[in-house]
């Protein structure tokens, strides 16, 4: 008869592992379990399409920093989508065109 490892019974025998297995435990799973890396655009923001991305978001998914961002509103190769308050609000259309035409797609 086999036993079902659950989720709970491998979370504890992870915390009782080695640091240094645990890492090598995660690089076998990213390794093998995540090789699909190759996911469209609609995969991994398609429910976002509506959304508004604050200045931190849009840096982030835009993978460039803060202030770079805000250097890019200033020289007016981005514009905010809509201001809420002081805050500059960005759409997913117009960061994924921006996106997009720097190469980063």
């Amino acid at each position: 008869m086999s036993h079902a490892l659950t989720a709970e019974d491998l979370y504890s025998e992870m915390k009782r592992m080695p640091a240094g297995e645990r890492i090598k435990f995660f690089t076998l799973l990213t390794g093998n379990a995540f090789r699909e890396d190759d996911f469209t655009h609609e995969q991994v923001f398609g429910q976002l399409h509506q959304e508004m991305f604050s200045a931190w978001e849009a840096a982030e998914y835009l993978e460039i920093s803060v202030p770079t961002l805000r250097r890019y509103v200033q020289s007016g190769k981005l514009v905010p989508s809509q201001m809420v308050g002081r805050n500059q609000m960005f759409s997913t259309q117009s960061l994924r065109a921006f996106k997009r035409s720097r190469g980063r797609t």
